[in-house]
């Protein structure tokens, strides 16, 4: 068979999917992507430019959209030479978000198209307005209805669509859900799992981390609001006031992912410290950066308590990969989180805005972790039962693959 993938940051969330299809030896896999250093072999890499027009001169709610349009063009032109050399795919998979897959059909008519549909914009009642403290790029409600239209046209021009949990799937309207499947990338198992003899040795000193510390992990690609980075800072003064041996290993960049930046020339870790950092022994809060991901897993096979938090938004691997791991998760009681964590099943739910709350469950955690053992292997058995790669995740991907190819309506759950 041959498959092509698009996505501007290759390999990104068909990182599993596209392993597996190139391993086989029937298979031709193209990618194409924008530049950058990631390789895997088997797999034929073609890169597109990145849009460098700077300003571009529409109306403010258009720019996006001109974008999409200008990326979906590039990629058509990726695909016409493709196309030029004989390269014929038996599917198409794609991300929809930036504009790659709108115009491929007009490529490859003939050839079925899986996208990726990963978030539905709306003005109230998801991630827009959730958080007071921190006032949204996207508060006005016709900038967000223009946002859409890059998805509604990507679901125009596809056959069908997947997003990664219910929840993200419930976010779009109801005409679409009808031909979106819900499909996690999936999570492997084999490697992010328990390991009761891991060391991690902190960045920068000779200390090593193992199970018989009391370690506290948060991870999040860049810390930010979004991933509730501020609630958790206002929770350590208390938690380490109380726990006189726990250390804080916190995992992310300073940048942005999503929503807002911080204050110029200041980073949200900046305004925290600035805020807690007088009431923090910061000699047990380490900051580690970003981490390789085999080193990643270590912090997470010596965590006591793992703490995720976000917005109603996409939810992020590292949620998945600490369960998998068999950590103890203190979870945001908000709807991506909920789909997977059941508050004294597999996890401990907090509310999201309370310091106070999260410090106290964690605390309670630390106090306890015998009577914790339960709720570890509960999340582990969770991952197993529903998200695990070779398992559960790939045979649903090739089923599904299998239905367009042989133009088969899929199950749309």
């Amino acid at each position: 068979m041959n498959y092509l993938f698009v996505h501007q940051n290759f390999p990104a969330q068909y990182r599993h999917i596209v392993r597996y299809l190139a391993d086989q030896p029937d298979n031709r896999v193209y990618f194409i992507t924008q530049p950058n250093e990631n390789a895997m072999s088997g797999v034929y890499k073609v890169t597109y430019p990145k849009d460098q027009r700077g300003a571009i001169n529409c109306h403010a709610y258009a720019v996006e959209i001109d974008r999409a349009i200008h990326t979906g063009a590039t990629v058509a032109q990726v695909c016409r030479e493709l196309r030029a050399q004989g390269f014929r795919p038996d599917l198409i998979v794609g991300h929809s978000g930036w504009g790659e897959t709108l115009f491929l059909k007009d490529e490859f008519p003939d050839t079925p198209l899986l996208a990726n549909f990963e978030f539905y914009y709306h003005a109230t009642g998801v991630d827009v307005g959730f958080d007071p403290e921190f006032v949204s790029i996207f508060q006005e409600a016709s900038r967000l209805r223009a946002r859409n239209a890059i998805n509604l046209l990507s679901f125009q021009g596809a056959d069908w669509g997947h997003s990664a949990t219910h929840w993200q799937r419930s976010l779009y309207p109801a005409e679409m859900q009808s031909r979106l499947s819900v499909l996690h990338e999936g999570i492997d198992t084999d490697l992010a799992k328990p390991q009761p003899r891991a060391r991690f040795k902190l960045p920068g000193s000779s200390r090593v981390l193992t199970r018989a510390d009391e370690v506290v992990t948060y991870v999040a690609r860049n810390l930010e609001p979004y991933r509730g980075f501020h609630v958790f800072m206002r929770a350590l003064p208390q938690l380490l006031r109380r726990r006189k041996h726990a250390r804080v290993v916190i995992v992310g960049a300073d940048g942005v992912s999503y929503g807002a930046p911080a204050a110029p020339r200041s980073t949200f870790r900046d305004m925290m410290l600035e805020e807690v950092g007088s009431r923090l022994d910061l000699d047990r809060v380490h900051f580690v950066g970003q981490l390789d991901y085999l080193t990643y897993l270590k912090l997470l096979q010596v965590s006591t308590v793992h703490v995720y938090l976000t917005y109603p938004f996409v939810l992020s691997w590292s949620f998945l990969e600490a369960m998998a791991c068999g950590c103890l998760i203190v979870g945001s009681a908000t709807p991506p989180v909920l789909e997977v964590l059941r508050d004294g099943g597999n996890g401990l739910a907090v509310d999201f805005f309370s310091p106070r709350q999260i410090a106290n469950r964690i605390e309670t955690a630390l106090a306890a972790p015998d009577r914790m053992c339960a709720l570890r292997e509960a999340a582990r058995a969770t991952v197993l039962q529903q998200y695990d790669l070779r398992g559960v995740v790939l045979p649903r991907w090739m089923r599904l693959f299998d239905d367009l190819i042989n133009h088969r309506t899929p199950a749309a759950a």
